[in-house]
């Protein structure tokens, strides 16, 4: 047995494989080995160990990061070098309370559990853990394998970093600087393996190496401002400044003075000049989010400025150079504004020299599941809970939705979920689990789907709209019989839903929508915020 494991890990590394698929195999061979329930592979970053690879666990667990001061066993792992074994009684808190694929949702009972801090080229990488449900199966003979194993683990782990930096280097033959200082850690922010992130994060990596002007595309949620982060941290400028900038957040009056900066006695107030966004990010990158929500008066000096580099401070007499590279990021149909004479045709052609669509999350499979690992362990340390998960019904409830608010909407859902399991009698000290009533999904009756009357969706709580919007005041089959309905909450819902349509309606566009709801533009923009939907 011991020779055939040792055979099939040196046939894996002399296998040109991809990385996860090497380490899946890894784990997979090692619970095998061992005959455990469990087997988890976890990478250090920062004070977090992020799983990498995971066989016996649910999914959703590779989108967990486990902060390593709030998980003793991990610690404890970490804090010396080679084997460290938890005896069956053991009152350390398991990380992986209510995550095993064979006992979901249930507390680990009394079980052995060992784990092995990892080194590569001298210095900490991460760790292995073990679980056994049966008590003795990890005995001393076991830890003196898992031992003399880790030398080929680490082994794996080392070839997959070298085989990763050499596609980089492939990837961006001249750049700047070494690979392996790209941001790791930052890389891994962008939460996902289905084949549409991994062939946009290709995508990405490779033009963030040239200069070009990048123009991010994608619904409201999705993540631009990650994607846009990735863009500066693979680029030849990632030492250099990365500043931010909400162009729906400008008001129009203070837009200018803001980007490019202005003098002194500019205008009433201005008792000293102050540099703008652009002079802040001088060498660096400059994200412009909601760049289709710019006053035209605006518009023209930022084509300026990125055809000249120049950029002019108001009331100043002379220009100013600049070395800014420009990443723009919005949710609106740039051609359609162009035609409609609310974005300047020559601007849009010189920010979309590269356009990068974003898909959005109904399109990424079982990402979703993964985002949901992550947030639901940020609520567990946020919450102070010993473990927190999803019921299946939950996850079934996750992957059927169609999520309209994307990836900002799956965090709102669970932090609220878990507010709410709190709130009706969940104990810090359990595990608590949430079941599909709890995520307050409509599956199946979002926008575009389900009943309509009069053109208008149905919603939550109301039954049919008017018409005019209004609810007809018949109930939805939804809504729990007998349970009393808070005139705020309606409202909100009512609010939520007639916005989504709007902008389904018309393409994702913020302004087309806030006419064809007879709002401020600006004021929608508010309101969507504060409804969770921007």
């Amino acid at each position: 047995m011991i020779t055939y494991m040792r055979d099939t890990l040196l046939a894996d590394l002399a296998t040109d494989l991809p990385h996860a698929v090497r380490l899946q195999r890894l784990v997979c061979t090692l619970r095998e080995h061992f005959r455990c329930g469990a087997v988890g592979l976890l990478r250090l970053e920062g004070d977090s160990l992020r799983p990498i690879a995971v066989d016996g666990l649910v999914r959703e667990a590779l989108g967990r990061r486990f902060v390593v001061s709030q998980h003793p066993r991990l610690a404890a792992i970490l804090a010396r070098r080679g084997t460290t074994r938890f005896e069956p009684d053991s009152e350390l808190p398991d990380p992986y309370d209510g995550l095993l694929d064979s006992q979901v949702g249930a507390p680990l009972p009394v079980h052995d559990c060992m784990g092995a801090s990892l080194y590569i080229e001298g210095e900490l990488w991460g760790a292995l853990t073990l679980d056994a449900l049966q008590a003795g199966t990890f005995d001393e003979r076991a830890r003196d394998e898992l031992r003399r194993y880790s030398l080929l683990i680490e082994a794996a782990i080392r070839v997959s970093r070298l085989e990763d930096e050499m596609r980089g280097l492939r990837l961006s033959r001249g750049s700047a600087g070494p690979v392996e200082g790209l941001a790791a850690d930052e890389r891994d922010e962008i939460v996902g393996g289905s084949e549409a992130i991994a062939a946009l994060l290709r995508e990405i990596d490779v033009v963030a190496d040239s200069e070009l002007p990048v123009l991010l595309l994608g619904e409201t949620g999705v993540g631009k401002e990650l994607f846009a982060r990735r863009i500066h941290q693979r680029s030849r400028r990632r030492e250099r400044p990365l500043v931010h900038v909400n162009c729906a957040a400008l008001p129009e009056s203070l837009a200018e003075s803001e980007l490019f900066g202005h003098a002194k006695g500019a205008f009433s107030g201005a008792g000293a000049g102050r540099p703008g966004r652009f002079e802040a990010a001088d060498g660096g990158t400059l994200v412009r989010d909601e760049v289709g929500e710019l006053p035209l008066p605006v518009q023209a000096k930022l084509l300026r400025a990125l055809q000249n580099g120049e950029i002019q401070r108001l009331g100043a007499d002379r220009p100013r150079s600049v070395d800014v590279r420009v990443v723009a990021a919005t949710n609106r149909n740039l051609r359609e504004a162009v035609r409609d004479g609310r974005f300047r045709a020559d601007l849009y052609h010189r920010l979309s020299v590269y356009p990068v669509p974003i898909p959005p999350l109904r399109e990424r499979g079982a990402d979703v599941l993964l985002l949901a690992g992550r947030f639901l362990e940020l609520n567990r340390a946020r919450l102070g809970l010993r473990s927190l998960r999803l019921s299946p019904e939950a996850g079934e409830a996750l992957t059927r939705y169609r999520w309209p608010g994307n990836v900002r909407e799956l965090e709102h859902v669970i932090s609220r979920a878990a507010l709410k399991a709190l709130s009706r009698g969940g104990e810090r000290g359990d595990i608590v689990t949430l079941d599909a009533a709890l995520l307050d999904l409509d599956v199946g009756r979002e926008v575009g789907e389900g009943p309509v009357a009069n053109g208008r969706a149905a919603g939550p709580g109301f039954g049919a709209l008017s018409g005019e919007g209004i609810p007809t005041g018949e109930p939805d089959a939804d809504w729990p019989s007998g349970e009393p309905i808070q005139l705020r909450d309606a409202v909100d819902a009512c609010q939520r839903r007639m916005i989504r349509q709007a902008l389904a309606a018309c393409d994702g566009n913020w302004s087309q929508a806030a006419r064809r709801l007879d709002v401020d533009a600006s004021n929608l923009h508010k309101l969507a915020r504060r409804l969770g939907l921007k």
